[in-house]
C-alpha cells in the first residue's frame, strides 16, 4: 500500500440501508476509517467494525465540517497508508462533490476509487411506484438540483419547465413556490406533482397534486427536507399500481447472510 493512503468514495444510495451494492459493503469492511454524510444510514457503519468513524455530514443550517475541512481530513487521515472510506447518500457523483474529493485527494498523492450508489432521484420515486420514464408519456427526465451554491434557484429548472421530460429536482423544497410558478407560466398548472420525503426510509411520506396544489398539500402534511420534488405526468402511474403493491420481505442483515459460503452451511 502507497503511504498516501487510500481513498474509496462510495455511494450508500437513498436512505435504505438495503439498497447499497455489495461491492460498497465489502469496501466498508476494509476501511480504516469512514467519513460519512447525514443521510447514510446509520446500520452501515457496522460493517466497518474496528474503523474510525467519523461525521462529516452537512444539513441545512447545521454543518460538522466545511468541505475544505472534509477534504484535508481526508489527506490526514490517510496519512501513513490507511484506507479511506468516504460514505455518501445517493450516487457521490450525482450531486454529491464526490469528484472534488478524489481529485483532492490524488493530488496529494491518495490512490483514489469511486464505487457508484443508487440516485435518489431516481429510486425514492421508483420507491413509490412513479418511473422516470414510461412509454408513450414521457422519453427522458431530468434531474436537478433546485439550489445552486449561490443559493439562486437552477435556471436549468425553467429549461425542463418547458420540456414533456419528468423533472426530478433534489435540494429544491425551500424554493417550490418559485418552482411551480415556473411550470404555471408554462401552461403546466395541471401538470401532477409529487413530493416524497425521507425516501426509502421507515419515515418516508409523500404529498400528491398538480402543480398549482403541490406547495399546499405539502403545506398541510407538514413535509420538509430531505425531500424530491417530481413534476410530470408519470406521476399518474402510481395511482393503478400503489394499492396492489407487495411489500418486499424484510430479513435482519440479508446483505450479510450474502456474504455466507453455501458450502459452509450445505
Amino acid at each position: 500500500m502507497r503511504p498516501e493512503g487510500i481513498l474509496t468514495v462510495i455511494g450508500a444510495g437513498p436512505g435504505d440501508p438495503e439498497l447499497i451494492t455489495l461491492k460498497a459493503l465489502r469496501a466498508l469492511e476494509r476501511a480504516d476509517v469512514v467519513l460519512y454524510d447525514a443521510l447514510v444510514a446509520r446500520e452501515l457503519l457496522e460493517y466497518a467494525r474496528g474503523a474510525e468513524c467519523i461525521f462529516v455530514g452537512k444539513r441545512k443550517g447545521c454543518v460538522a465540517y466545511r468541505q475544505s475541512q472534509i477534504n484535508d481530513l481526508i489527506v490526514a487521515r490517510g496519512n501513513g497508508g490507511k484506507h479511506v472510506v468516504r460514505l455518501k447518500g445517493g450516487d457521490p457523483f450525482v450531486f454529491g462533490r464526490g469528484a472534488e474529493e478524489m481529485a483532492h485527494a490524488a493530488a496529494h498523492g491518495m490512490e483514489v476509487a469511486v464505487i457508484p450508489g443508487i440516485s435518489s432521484g431516481l429510486a425514492v420515486p421508483a420507491s413509490q411506484h412513479i418511473p422516470v420514464t414510461l412509454r408513450g408519456i414521457a422519453e427522458s427526465f431530468w434531474v436537478i438540483t433546485g439550489t445552486t451554491r449561490e443559493h439562486a434557484l437552477s435556471e436549468d429548472v425553467a429549461l425542463a419547465a418547458r420540456s414533456s421530460a419528468t423533472v426530478v429536482i433534489l435540494m429544491g423544497m425551500s424554493k417550490l413556490p418559485e418552482i411551480t410558478a415556473l411550470f404555471r407560466e408554462n401552461g403546466k398548472g395541471g401538470t401532477p406533482a409529487a413530493v416524497i420525503q425521507e425516501g426509502t426510509t421507515q419515515g418516508e411520506r409523500i404529498a400528491l397534486g398538480t402543480v398549482d396544489t403541490i406547495a399546499g398539500e405539502v403545506s398541510r402534511l407538514g413535509l420538509t427536507n430531505p425531500a424530491i420534488i417530481l413534476i410530470g405526468e408519470t406521476v399518474r402511474h402510481r395511482e393503478g399500481t400503489w394499492s396492489a403493491r407487495v411489500e418486499p420481505r424484510q430479513v435482519s442483515h440479508p446483505v450479510k447472510a450474502a456474504f455466507t459460503n453455501p458450502l459452509e452451511t450445505a
